[in-house]
């Protein structure tokens, strides 16, 4: 393996996007050769992160169509992470110049938002790697040499997005990388901080700086509707079941009705009958208000079209209450819904740059 290292590495200082022979050895080391050598280590890996040995992905990648400045090889949990753009896993990172190689415990820089690939947004990384770290933090004390920033020097945006993507990295110097069963060493403890983040990812109700699992839901549904084959199924995280979207928006009523009647309002849960969920009055005022409640940050929300029109029409008089951060104990039965944080626009203006469009009806003219 370490000879591989140093091969690839030697090979990234004469990159080129054009696939020449030099860029094709170093697509079938990354691709193949140190794929392979990973999984001979698939049943340790699988005791390391602590999920079934047939669950343990490995892959590499090298580019499609144009060679990437940056080439990867990742292992990572099928279940959890089956693709390079989702959750946590960790890789062999080649910096673009051919000086270094990171084993990083890295996540997903790119998120598919209606149905376009696009950079995470650098505050969303951050809240993700804020959360990891402290969940790692008593294994990580075994190796002082963790690196927290990686510098792959690269020219390319692309090669420069993996950057802020890293939890905890091992640096490997291009005139020192360490021997083989060192490596091996390594690989494992690295497997052992994943299977931490994957264990708290999977009781976790949120985790920071991903999609809301609302967002998630719509985007999937959209793309299961118009039948694209890039529809996922499973992936990081919970879907919510009919029973937990119940509780949730049980909890974020209850809330809001609360809120508003403290401030002298007459409340009618209207959310069965009217395309908005409350009815206020107080004298002759009265107020249209839509309510969502979510386990997320609550700093995006799913709207209908139906439910920005009406809201539309209703303006001013009407009001946007989001109950965010509500946690859900799914080993009650039935499962609960409790906390929240409340915060209520009124009146809401929707602004179209507000709105991100999820999928369209197309009249074909058959």
């Amino acid at each position: 393996m370490d000879e591989l290292l140093s091969e690839a590495l030697g090979l990234q200082k004469v990159w080129q996007a054009k696939n020449t022979e030099e860029m094709q050895r170093r697509g079938v080391i990354v691709r193949t050769e140190v794929r392979d050598w990973l999984r001979e280590h698939a049943e340790a890996l699988a005791t390391a992160m602590e999920i079934p040995l047939n669950d343990v992905g490995v892959e590499g990648k090298d580019g499609a169509g144009q060679k990437a400045e940056v080439v990867w090889t990742r292992v990572y949990s099928k279940s959890r992470t089956p693709s390079a753009t989702d959750g946590w896993y960790i890789v062999y990172l080649f910096s673009g110049d051919g000086e270094r190689v990171y084993l990083s415990l890295n996540q997903g820089t790119t998120e598919w938002i209606a149905g376009e690939l696009k950079p995470r947004e650098p505050a969303a990384l951050k809240k993700r790697i804020d959360w990891a770290r402290p969940l790692i933090e008593q294994a990580a004390l075994e190796r002082p040499d963790l690196l927290t920033e990686i510098r792959l020097s690269a020219r390319t945006k692309l090669g420069k997005g993996y950057e802020p993507g890293n939890v905890v990295a091992i640096e490997y110097q291009r005139d020192a990388i360490p021997e083989s069963t060192v490596l091996s060493e390594d690989l494992l403890f690295m497997a052992r901080l994943l299977g931490l983040l994957y264990k708290s990812a999977d009781e976790a109700t949120y985790v920071p700086g991903d999609l809301p699992v609302e967002v998630r839901e719509a985007t999937q549904s959209a793309a299961t509707t118009a039948n694209r084959r890039s529809a996922r199924k499973g992936g990081q995280g919970f879907l919510l079941t009919a029973a937990e979207r119940r509780a949730i928006e049980k909890c974020s009523v209850l809330l809001a009705t609360e809120h508003f009647e403290a401030q002298g309002w007459s409340v009618k849960d209207v959310g069965s009958s009217k395309p908005y969920d409350l009815h206020l009055t107080r004298a002759d005022e009265e107020l249209h208000v839509e309510v969502k409640g979510t386990t997320s940050d609550g700093s995006q929300i799913i709207l209908t079209r139906a439910e920005v029109e009406w809201q539309r029409r209703f303006a001013p008089d009407n009001a946007l209450v989001v109950v965010h951060s509500i946690e859900l104990d799914r080993t009650a039965e039935p499962v609960s819904a409790t906390g929240g944080v409340l915060h209520c626009t009124s009146p809401w203006t929707i602004e179209e740059e507000t709105l991100t469009v999820i999928s369209y009806i197309h009249r074909t003219g058959l």
